[in-house]
């Protein structure tokens, strides 16, 4: 090959190069008014059929559904420059024509845009959070941490990203356990019940008393189910608690 024609192929590429690393951010920006759509890679365990999302993977043997692994939709409206609404689908297709469609973009990326977005004070910012709770191979759990802790941020937001914290708490707290270790003796509807007694309790009394639960309970369930109340508590001791959690979990 001649050396122009290596050439004339090297700008080809750089120019492709060039084209896929145009950031979602700008993109979006791009779009003043109207509505925009894309698509990106779904974690593992999330499904859905276009208006449904399950994020527990798929039914029992005994029956089933049309549960699509991903992609996670989202579609968005603008107006005026700024992000008015935002709607998450997991699978399914989009139907209808006029938006502008991005089309497949890089799940960790679109996260990034998702979480900047709930930290941000724009209509959708309350439902930015869940669809990047959805995205694969994206570690957004810090990014949730300085929204849940930001007094700036949109209160909405906030208490979103604090319940999606506890979710993410939960399951990195009980990872890796097979069975459930309980105490023979005791009643685990009684036990679940004191742990929702603890969660009315004065957040004095009762945000230390659901730690201890999560520090020192061996049965998983339960863990669960305190970082679940300690998550719709927005205290700032569950929140380092999250953080800690999430850290060792790395």
């Amino acid at each position: 090959m001649r050396p122009t024609v290596y050439l004339g192929a090297a700008l080809l590429l750089a120019g492709a190069t060039a084209l896929r690393a145009q950031s979602i951010a700008r993109r979006i920006d791009a779009v003043k008014d109207g509505t925009i759509r894309m698509a990106f890679a779904a974690r593992p365990g999330v499904c859905g059929n276009g208006r449904n999302i399950s994020v527990h993977g798929r039914d029992r043997d005994e029956w089933s559904s049309d549960c699509e692994d991903g992609p996670v939709r989202v579609a968005l409206d603008r107006s005026h420059g700024r992000t008015v609404a935002l709607r998450a689908y997991v699978g399914g297709h989009w139907r209808g024509t006029g938006a502008v469609d991005l089309g497949t973009v890089p799940a960790k990326e679109a996260a990034e845009w998702l979480v900047t977005l709930a930290a941000s004070s724009e209509l959708a910012s309350e439902d930015a959070v869940f669809p990047a709770t959805l995205a694969d191979s994206a570690e957004i759990w810090p990014a949730l941490l300085r929204i849940a802790r930001n007094e700036r941020a949109p209160s909405k937001a906030r208490r979103s990203a604090v319940f999606w914290l506890g979710q993410a708490a939960g399951e990195a707290a009980t990872r890796g356990l097979d069975s459930i270790v309980g105490d023979p003796k005791g009643d685990r509807e009684v036990r679940e019940s004191a742990i929702f007694a603890l969660s009315q309790r004065p957040k004095d009394e009762g945000v230390p008393a659901l730690i201890r639960v999560v520090r020192s309970n061996p049965d998983p369930e339960l863990r669960k189910k305190a970082l679940f109340w300690l998550g719709q508590s927005g205290d700032p001791r569950a929140l380092s608690l999250f953080e800690e959690l999430l850290t060792a979990a790395r």
